[in-house]
């Protein structure tokens, strides 16, 4: 009995009938599209079970569906502003045998001429001077090297590194016992676009470079800011 309901269930639904009974032997017709054929038979009732499967199913493979899209928006959100955000440079003093300085008047920039990596473009290699793309909070970096050229010469290794002129950090080493010195500064700080950053050799100092990069300059965005 239970399979001939079932083949009649399934019969309505494909006919379409248009007359429905109910179980107290009243009878009504109604749209096709609101039949429940299901309805039409109480021994029809594991046809509605199935029908009520059926529809739960839908349900929450819709739900699944739509909860896919959604981390779907949101990781492709977030790959559009990672890649929007990404600022970075890091540049050398010069590929061959060099120095800078002294100079002795007035503070130069430093042009550093190697650049190793200058996404967005915002280093400019003839002036010396990064200029911020986007406002957030930045790691800049500053590697200074010099070479006296000869024992017991005098020794000067002065630089800062400058925002709009000022200094946010110096290293500072002038010194007559040794050849060679090197220093290194790492530093966070919040910047905003147009902000001029740039490394400032002062009166007196002077570096010296070749093809091994002893003087370097970097800096990245590490998150933006409204």
């Amino acid at each position: 009995m239970k399979g001939v309901a079932v083949l009649f269930c399934v019969l309505s639904l494909v006919l379409g009938q248009g007359q429905i009974y109910s179980w107290d032997g009243t009878g009504e017709t109604l749209a096709p599209d609101l039949i429940n054929p299901c309805l039409t038979d109480q021994n029809s009732c594991g046809c509605c079970v199935m029908q009520r499967q059926k529809w739960q199913l839908e349900q929450y493979l819709n739900s699944s569906l739509n909860s896919l899209e959604d981390l779907l928006t949101s990781a492709q959100t977030t790959l559009r502003n990672i890649r929007e955000n990404r600022v970075a440079f890091s540049v050398g003093l010069t590929d061959k045998r060099r120095c800078v300085g002294p100079v002795k008047m007035t503070a130069i920039n430093v042009v550093y001429q190697s650049i190793f990596i200058n996404i967005e473009e915002a280093y400019n290699s003839t002036t010396g001077v990064f200029t911020v793309p986007r406002s957030g909070v930045y790691n800049l970096a500053l590697t200074v090297f010099s070479d006296a050229g000869s024992p017991g010469a005098p020794l000067a290794v002065c630089t800062s590194i400058r925002r709009n002129g000022v200094a946010l950090a110096a290293l500072k080493e002038i010194y007559d016992q040794d050849q060679e010195d090197q220093a290194t500064a790492v530093i966070l700080v919040e910047l905003r676009v147009g902000d001029r950053v740039s490394v400032s050799l002062q009166p007196g100092c002077w570096l010296c470079d070749d093809q091994n990069h002893y003087n370097t300059f970097s800096g990245f965005l590490l998150y933006a800011t409204v």
